[in-house]
């Protein structure tokens, strides 16, 4: 068991589950990822092999006897008959029926409708009301005479979710674990491994859950298909419901006034439209109307009345285009259809994570280690609606004055939210809460830069996101994309041209396909930081000019040893090829360290790799360091280049045939900072 694992099983037991064991149950019941942990927690929270297989077959064994699949409602419903009562798992909503004056409930998958149901249920479980909950229910049958009775009852009724939490030992708890670790947890209990991702992605993963823990927030998220962006709104809670954004209306998610039923915002904690993004979906009319008013103001109208209410609202969807394409022809919203595609219905959205970055999900991505029974951080998360840190940040940072009242709200919500997520004691330092202002920032930024382009009148107060430090050192924001690919209607160039007109003295270039230093101009040094998930790097952008000239390379880096690594290596000794004059004979030494366990293999790629290149007039030597930690190329044309994390700069491809593999700047990379000195 790793380290994480095992604090997590001392520290927090009966609360936590092993995310692989789910998978193992589920076959082919369309069961929710926290009803199954709700179960798993009962029978397998523990570490101990036995107790889990005993356990997986118990949870099994409810699942085959009591839950209820379509296919065999028949068989369910003679059970029942026959046995007198019988229990069953299944999802359960309820309906007045005011002709008759009684509740009356209806089964999912079961097929009974219309049963008549005990009012005491609706006052405990108002829920029932809306789009039902998945419960326990002990059924009986009776049969009886008369037009308006049914044999059917229900005795029992236990919604599949944990009845109470203790918030203060939660956060107490949490002193223990150090913020990567928390950070790891937390895409554990996602079911996702963390090994597969940066920390600007697990960050884009966790926001996800912001609307679970925050009141009334807004968010979109854009991007390709397969990437996840509904499947925590389905699986992770039982307080969020998915609905398809073609079938919501104003009656649905509001009011419906000839009957005076509250929708879905009144009833649950969030609410995600999926499939909300198309240009020809029709929307209900007044329904645009009706959600700008109540994402701004939290209320809605119900006849004469107002109502308040505190549901999140999600909308996920599908981009038709490249984000180049966007940026430079259109925007961002492009995909939305036409009835949302209103500046002043957007201008409330608080956040929009870039869909885009997320990569599509693949077996390895999901997790096989512990973490959180679902259900038990969605309640944890339900409780922190009610805490408010929205200024918290305040202690370190002042925002800037020329942000609106709008823009500093949806960054202040967005960062409230992260804290609970990350840090819900409240304890964090300047450094960390840099890095989840930066990402609210950035979130409202990209709306905002979004209602520039479709509004000029946007334009008319201009925005500096920005904030200033304790001492005084002012941070400037900007979105990734933008920084890589710039935006045309904005006339915001790429990084790479931004740096090159702003700086007529030094013609480096951190960002490009090609390196933009003039011949005719004097190199200087330079440092920059490079940000996750980053794209349009390569070796030649990032340092190909300051090659030139050097017939001797000493190239320190403690890890190549694994196959990306040594692929890193060789596409260097390629960029290193092609800037040499033919006649030119070059020498490059590559001092590394290397387990037993990789030895052999690392000395027959290096021995390979060196019969290649001397041919071409290039001798490659190789030597192993156990003190080595530096990481930089040393040349003999007077500059050093020292690499933050040494060549290893970018994140895993998507497989043998992506793109990526032989395109270096496709790839996403790592945060690492690079610096070129003169020696």
């Amino acid at each position: 068991m790793s380290v994480l694992n095992k604090k997590l099983n001392d520290l927090y037991p009966g609360r936590v589950v092993r995310k692989d064991l789910t998978n193992r149950i589920k076959g082919n019941a369309s069961v929710p990822t926290y009803v199954l942990e709700y179960l798993l927690g009962q029978y397998c929270a523990t570490d101990d092999t036995d107790t889990i297989e005993e356990g997986i077959k118990m949870v099994k064994n409810i699942i085959s006897s009591h839950f209820v699949h379509r296919d065999e409602a028949q068989l369910i419903k003679a059970t029942i008959k026959e046995k007198g009562s019988h229990r069953i798992i299944d999802k359960v909503s309820v309906k007045l029926n005011d002709k008759l004056d009684r509740y009356e409930a209806y089964f999912a998958n079961l097929g009974l409708n219309k049963i008549p149901i005990l009012s005491e249920f609706i006052k405990s479980y108002p829920k029932l009301l809306s789009e039902g909950v998945w419960a326990i229910i002990t059924m009986s049958y009776q049969p009886v005479e008369g037009r308006d009775t049914s044999p059917w009852n229900v005795d029992q009724l236990k919604p599949i979710q944990i009845s109470s939490v203790d918030l203060d030992d939660y956060k107490e708890i949490r002193k223990s674990f150090t913020t990567d670790e928390w950070l790891d947890l937390l895409l554990q209990t996602m079911g996702l491994n963390p090994e597969e991702f940066t920390n600007r992605s697990k960050l884009l993963q966790i926001a996800r859950l912001v609307p679970f823990c925050e009141n009334n927030y807004n968010l979109i998220e854009l991007g390709p298909k397969g990437t996840g962006k509904s499947h925590v709104f389905t699986e992770f809670s039982p307080h969020g419901i998915l609905i398809s954004g073609g079938e919501v209306s104003k009656a649905k998610l509001f009011v419906n006034n000839s009957n005076g039923e509250i929708g879905l915002v009144g009833y649950w904690d969030v609410v995600a439209l999926d499939e909300f993004a198309g240009k020809s979906k029709r929307t209900d009319t007044g329904l645009v109307d009706i959600m700008k008013n109540y994402m701004a103001n939290k209320s809605f109208s119900r006849g004469t009345h107002v109502m308040q209410a505190e549901a999140s609202i999600v909308m996920v969807g599908n981009t038709n285009h490249s984000v180049p394409h966007m940026l430079k022809h259109t925007d961002l919203f492009d995909a939305l259809p036409k009835d949302y595609y209103d500046t002043a219905f957007l201008d409330r959205v608080h956040a929009y994570l870039p869909g885009w970055e997320t990569k599509k999900l693949r077996n390895e991505m999901f997790t096989d280690d512990f973490g959180f029974i679902v259900d038990y951080l969605a309640e944890i998360l339900k409780t922190l609606r009610k805490e408010d840190y929205t200024k918290s940040y305040k202690k370190y940072f002042e925002l800037s004055s020329t942000i609106t009242t709008r823009d500093k709200m949806s960054i202040e919500k967005t960062f409230s939210g992260l804290v609970k997520l990350i840090y819900p004691h409240g304890e964090f330092s300047e450094k960390e809460a840099k890095v989840l202002i930066d990402f609210a920032i950035e979130c409202r930024k990209r709306v905002k830069d979004q209602l520039r382009k479709m509004d000029e009148t946007f334009n008319d107060d201009p925005v500096e996101f920005e904030y200033r430090t304790g001492d005084g050192k002012v941070t400037q924001i900007e979105t990734l994309e933008v920084m890589e690919y710039g935006d045309a209607k904005l006339d915001i160039l790429p990084l790479a041209k931004r740096q090159l007109q702003t700086n007529t003295e030094s013609s480096f270039s951190s960002i490009g396909t090609e390196s933009v230093v003039s011949k005719e101009k004097r190199l200087e040094g330079f440092h920059i930081s490079i940000r996750d998930n980053q794209s349009k790097i390569s070796y030649k952008g990032l340092f190909g000019d300051y090659l030139i000239g050097a017939t001797e390379y000493i190239i320190r880096d403690p890890y190549v040893r694994l196959p990306y690594q040594i692929r890193n290596f060789a596409e260097l000794c390629r960029l290193i090829t092609e800037l040499k004059q033919e006649d030119e004979e070059i020498t490059i030494e590559l001092v590394t360290f290397n387990d037993e366990e990789f030895l052999e293999s690392s000395r027959l790629a290096f021995e390979e790799l060196a019969d290649s290149l001397e041919s071409l007039g290039i001798t490659l030597k190789y030597t192993f360091s156990e003190t080595l930690h530096d990481r930089c190329i040393e040349m003999n044309n007077g500059w050093k280049i020292i690499l933050g994390r040494g060549l290893d700069i970018w994140q895993k491809t998507n497989g043998r045939y992506d793109i990526a593999e032989v395109y270096q700047e496709k790839r996403l990379c790592k945060e690492f900072d690079i610096t070129v000195v003169r020696v």
